[in-house]
């Protein structure tokens, strides 16, 4: 994902509704987040598809690992030999 520019990402809720699809064409060619704002205060980001994929991946690996590092600290893991054998892989 790009950097966040300030000048052109920050839309009001009315020029969204009004440009909307210029703003989604938009989106889809520089791939940088658009921050909705209402009343002046941010209340929305529109992301393009590939890139809400992207964070879902990312945030689903982060958690398989963050989830892997606590079992390991909790003792909830065996060892390589161990796995071997469970699986018929070792005599």
């Amino acid at each position: 994902m790009s950097t966040l520019q300030v000048s052109e990402d920050i839309l009001p809720l009315g020029h969204f509704k009004s440009h909307a699809a210029d703003v989604l064409r938009t989106l889809n060619r520089v791939h940088r987040p658009i921050v909705i704002t209402q009343n002046g205060k941010p209340t929305g980001v529109l992301l393009s598809p590939e890139e809400f994929d992207r964070l879902q991946e990312q945030a689903s690996f982060l958690t398989a690992v963050r989830q892997g590092l606590e079992d390991d600290v909790a003792g909830r893991v065996v060892s390589d030999k161990a796995l071997g054998a469970l699986l018929n892989l070792v005599p």
